[in-house]
């Protein structure tokens, strides 16, 4: 029961965070791991849970859908997919230790580029112009994160799209969502093929993930950029300290 509980409120705080920023598997993931899912299925898992949450998310959003940069909302979305089906076959053929060494390495990747992302956003705009096809490129390299790994695709990117766009992060939310629940959307259909997903927890998690995911987007709305920012990257840093700690210390 206690267990149930943790996966419930991990849900309700994961899905809110999607919506506010990404990087809702910081706690969704944990959370299933530390429900003893081994590390390649709780990923699966958070991936399927969080799901619903991103939908709502993206539908309270729809507002504010458009391109991105010089690249369409289409285009974007097309190479999202692809990207998201290579990525969840590829966690398929990972083996579960293997997963737990790389694993605070990707955390610490999306920690550093959203850290880093505006200034080096601003750098490069004032230099030249990144035309649609790099745009698309870069996208499908995140859609094959987003269906690997998921944790903190959302975070990376808001980091890449801050180097190619001048907008700030709150506004990129809505083409976020969209991308994020495109990627996650072929990654759950070939987990859930694959019989990677364990069940009893991911449902609950995913009932409150769906409430927190809508809730989030709400309130994201309201919340200034620059809290939302400061919170994201505040969270990315422990949970990767944590994540190395994991698995350089303790085990």
């Amino acid at each position: 029961m206690d267990a149930f509980v943790l996966l419930f409120f991990a849900g309700l705080t994961a899905g809110a965070m999607n919506a506010l920023a990404g990087g809702g598997s910081f706690v969704s993931l944990p959370a299933l791991i530390a429900a003893g899912v081994p590390s390649v299925q709780a990923n699966a898992s958070s991936t399927v849970a969080l799901y619903p949450g991103g939908i709502a998310s993206a539908w309270a959003y729809r507002d504010g859908l458009g391109p991105v940069g010089a690249a369409s909302l289409r285009s974007l979305l097309v190479v999202t997919l692809a990207g998201g089906v290579i990525g969840a076959l590829l966690l398929l053929w990972t083996p579960s230790k293997t997963f737990d060494f790389v694993l605070p390495w990707l955390l610490l990747l999306a920690f550093l580029a959203l850290s880093l992302g505006n200034r080096l956003g601003e750098w490069l705009r004032r230099r030249w112009h990144v035309p649609a096809w790099a745009m698309l490129a870069i996208q499908f390299g995140l859609g094959v994160y987003g269906g690997y790994f998921g944790g903190a695709v959302g975070i990376m990117m808001m980091a890449a799209w801050g180097l190619l766009d001048g907008r700030d992060l709150k506004s990129l939310n809505a083409p976020r969502t969209l991308m994020v629940s495109a990627a996650n959307t072929m990654a759950v259909l070939i987990f859930v093929a694959a019989r990677a997903v364990h069940w009893p927890e991911t449902i609950i998690m995913l009932i409150a993930a769906a409430i927190g995911g809508y809730g989030g987007a709400l309130i994201g709305r309201r919340l200034p950029a620059r809290f939302v920012r400061a919170g994201t990257l505040l969270l990315t840093a422990c949970i990767t300290v944590a994540f190395f700690m994991r698995a350089y210390v303790s085990g």
